[in-house]
């Protein structure tokens, strides 16, 4: 983990209210699953830095040569975040948390994601198919309110994988919740594992979902988070092992074992 002050490549807005947002970044590695904290604004009404997810690695030739990040604007810090421009520079912590454990990864896979859920989560299958994996058995399950909050779906068919959509309001891809079609799919193969990302109640299913097909998961949570290091104790997570003791999402995170924290 470093400070650094990094200049900003693009900020471009993808859609309502959606912004990606490209960093250069020193040469200090990240793996999918970790996130910066980023310092908006020098105002004293806005003194704390706001998590985001490392949504990819941006390269030229070949080489690493910054961060993107992916946000959407809910309130005053990522409506200041949006304002910014190519060549203006940020403060911001990182590679901060605990990534997906990729040790084990071979076979098929689901990837599923809700709404701004998406970030680690494209991160994690174009770091896959960076280490040579194959990602032709796996599939993607997408999930949003309406079809604006369906994200990255190019990149994921970029590198092979099929997606699968689904829309509250049916304005793309079936009508139903995102964790309907995945446990559909379930019925008919049982892929190594699951990786997921999106809302509380989304996991929460998601967790029913593979405690019933005894299938592997690891999750991101995402929260709210004062400090990124551990020091302001408010992302905590109950743990599932001991009801007495509780994980934080920015150290012991924000990938975990589903079987490890109560959702």
């Amino acid at each position: 983990m470093r400070q650094a002050r990094v200049t900003i490549l693009y900020n471009d807005n993808i859609g309502p209210s959606y912004f990606q947002m490209g960093l250069t970044w020193p040469q200090e590695p990240a793996v999918p699953g970790q996130f910066v904290m980023v310092k908006v604004s020098d105002c004293a009404e806005i003194l704390l830095r706001r998590p985001f997810s490392i949504c990819a690695v941006i390269r030229s030739k070949g080489d690493p040569v910054g961060i993107e990040l992916l946000y959407k604007v809910v309130g005053r810090g990522t409506k200041l975040l949006s304002k910014y421009r190519k060549n203006d520079q940020l403060d911001i912590l990182g590679p901060l948390g605990k990534g997906f454990d990729l040790k084990d990864f071979s076979g098929p896979h689901f990837f599923v994601a809700g709404g701004i859920g998406v970030a680690p989560i494209r991160f994690l299958a174009e770091y896959l198919a960076d280490l040579g994996k194959d990602l032709n058995s796996c599939q993607v399950f997408l999930g949003g309110r309406s079809r604006t909050d369906l994200l990255c779906q190019k990149n994921f068919l970029g590198l092979g994988v099929p997606v699968i959509l689904t829309t509250d309001d049916g304005s793309a891809g079936d009508q139903c919740l995102v964790t309907h079609p995945v446990e559909l799919a379930l019925q008919h193969s049982r892929p190594k594992g699951i990786f997921a990302c999106g809302p509380g109640p989304m996991l929460t299913c998601i967790a029913g979902i593979v405690q019933k097909y005894q299938i592997p998961c690891q999750v991101s949570i995402e929260t709210m988070m004062a400090c990124g290091m551990g020091a302001c104790l408010g992302c905590a997570v109950e743990s599932a092992e001991n009801s007495n003791r509780y994980l934080h999402a920015c150290l012991d995170g924000p990938v975990f074992n589903i079987n490890q924290i109560t959702l």
